[in-house]
């Protein structure tokens, strides 16, 4: 790796940890990198891209609880061997996962059209605003009950076909893994009241708990989408387990590790 700083112009709207997260599985995907090979450092990605330490070392942690490498203290940090992996948040067909718990999935394409893109989406899907977006909703569901909203809007140049699919029988999921398979993603969790039309669409009682996954993702160094998933407090749970990681102290701190009944 050169050890020269990086000359490259950082895009604002992409954190410096997820941009050396992309920059070694891109190397990775393009075969510069193959399995067992020593990844960059912590030291030479700040001496690369004049990051902080700690940016380094979460990039570096975050690929190592994807599974993309193994870090062996005192000895370095490795391309991990090629095998499917869970991410932090697993990013699933909710289609598979239902079928997978032995249930029956149903979709119901509430909107799908073409839209031009609001100024928040644009920065987010790097676009120009006004530009042409992909919108889809999609209500899903388990056993004739809904349990998730998926409120979609897409890049038209990442998925250019994606108006021309019937997403009643293929999940959004399934054709952008098919067109722009997925790199990385960004999740935001939280709780919050859905808007009216949410609410009605998923059957929820005016009390009821709403838990909403913000999500954006990413394939071959692009943003594909922004997806916000709507789910009923009383129909979902999501779990996680957590792991001791090193910091950059030394220190040893519980680091996100594998989610189940996360949707994409």
């Amino acid at each position: 790796m050169n050890a020269g700083k990086n000359t490259e112009p950082a895009d604002p709207t992409i954190p410096r940890y997820q941009q050396l997260k992309s920059y070694i599985v891109g190397r990775i995907q393009a075969g510069r990198l193959r399995p067992g090979d020593r990844a960059p450092s912590e030291l030479e990605l700040v001496r690369r891209f004049g990051v902080s330490r700690m940016t380094a070392n979460r990039a570096l942690c975050e690929l190592s609880s994807d599974g993309v490498v193994v870090r062996q203290p005192g000895v370095g940090t490795f391309v991990a061997d090629a095998h499917p992996r869970s991410h932090a948040l697993d990013v699933r067909n909710i289609a598979d996962e239902i079928r997978d718990r032995g249930h029956v999935h149903r979709a119901r394409v509430v909107l799908l059209e073409k839209t031009p893109a609001t100024p928040d989406n644009a920065a987010r899907l790097r676009l120009r605003p006004g530009g042409a977006l992909f919108h889809s909703l999609i209500i899903h569901f388990e056993n004739d009950q809904p349990i998730q909203a998926e409120d979609r809007y897409v890049s038209a140049h990442a998925a250019p076909g994606y108006l021309g699919q019937d997403f009643s029988r293929v999940t959004p999921n399934e054709y952008l893994s098919q067109v722009a398979p997925l790199q990385t993603a960004e999740h935001v969790i939280r709780a919050g009241t859905p808007p009216r039309r949410i609410r009605s669409l998923l059957k929820m009682a005016a009390t009821e708990p709403c838990l909403v996954i913000d999500r954006r993702t990413w394939s071959d160094g692009h943003p594909v989408s922004v997806a916000t998933l709507y789910h009923p407090g009383t129909r979902y749970e999501l779990a996680a387990g957590s792991q001791p990681v090193e910091g950059p102290t030394g220190l040893r701190h519980p680091d996100s590790g594998r989610t189940r009944r996360v949707l994409r």
